[in-house]
């Protein structure tokens, strides 16, 4: 989820505005993005996804190409004017609906109502991805208990709002779903969340639930590297550490998405799909 201003901008397949960083490593011509969808056409028709966070960056890709692989898509954000613009985007592109609702995952409350608009607009969701997140930068000796806080309440939080709220939901409808989290934090959540969301796996697979995470690397899209690396300065090095020699793209997080969610993936349940998160590493080192 991230930029600078050392990039040059394109268009990727997906109507995200990818920023291609220009200090790729030499071993990057080998391992080329891919930038077309990985599934069949239809692959989600008749599918209703829910996506938080789903106006910008990575939850824009994620959404676009789910509608174009024929799902139905509510996106949520608390800036509802973004999410309403970035709908009418994807609608267009993709001609299926997108709808927007504005959700303030930190707040129980307005999950409630928010799950409760998602059901009359589309139904039950059959996937619902996390995507809702808070990121800036600070060396944890300097980190106040609001800003820790305004962190935990977002990713964390948030999450499990969303995920409870929508849960509870479906097994009263007796109605399964996929639930994945696409995750991109700092420590402090790094294992209390998947950990949690692993365990309902476990918990809640008899009622036809399946939970999986994502904890990719680096992703160049508008937005977290203003906040994590605003100078450029960490992009060179954490490009040197990663062994395909370049950052991820959005095309290819949204691929992943879509996979799990699909039903080429329903035997995959609990499980951690990790990216180049060496970054962390990097961010921890600043």
């Amino acid at each position: 989820i991230f930029s600078n201003n050392s990039c040059t901008y394109s268009w990727g397949t997906y109507g995200t505005k990818i920023l291609y960083q220009n200090t790729e490593a030499v071993q990057s011509k080998f391992f080329p993005p891919l930038q077309k969808a990985m599934l069949p056409p239809n692959s989600f028709q008749g599918k209703v996804a829910f996506i938080t966070g789903g106006g910008t960056g990575l939850g824009k890709g994620m959404t676009t190409l789910l509608s174009s692989l024929g799902a139905q898509c509510v996106i949520a954000s608390r800036k509802i004017d973004v999410v309403k613009v970035t709908a009418e985007q994807i609608s267009s592109q993709t001609g299926n609906k997108v709808h927007a609702i504005q959700c303030d995952v930190r707040d129980p409350e307005m999950v409630k109502n928010t799950v409760s608009e998602l059901i009359k607009i589309a139904g039950h969701p059959d996937i619902v991805i996390n995507n809702a997140a808070g990121n800036f930068i600070s060396p944890t000796e300097r980190l106040s208990p609001n800003a820790w806080k305004t962190i935990t309440d977002i990713v964390l939080n948030g999450t499990v709002f969303v995920t409870l709220e929508i849960g509870k939901q479906l097994i009263k409808a007796q109605k399964g779903m996929l639930f994945i989290l696409h995750i991109f934090i700092g420590p402090m959540c790094y294992f209390i969340v998947p950990q949690s969301l692993l365990s309902l796996a476990a918990e809640w697979g008899k009622y036809g639930m399946r939970f999986n995470v994502i904890q990719p690397g680096p992703i160049k899209t508008k937005g977290a590297f203003s906040r994590l690396d605003p100078t450029g300065e960490f992009e060179k090095e954490m490009i040197d550490r990663i062994p395909c020699g370049r950052l991820g793209t959005v095309e290819e997080l949204a691929n992943l998405a879509a996979f799990l969610c699909s039903d080429y993936a329903s035997w995959i349940n609990g499980a951690v799909r990790s990216g180049t998160s060496l970054v962390l590493h990097v961010l921890l080192n600043i």
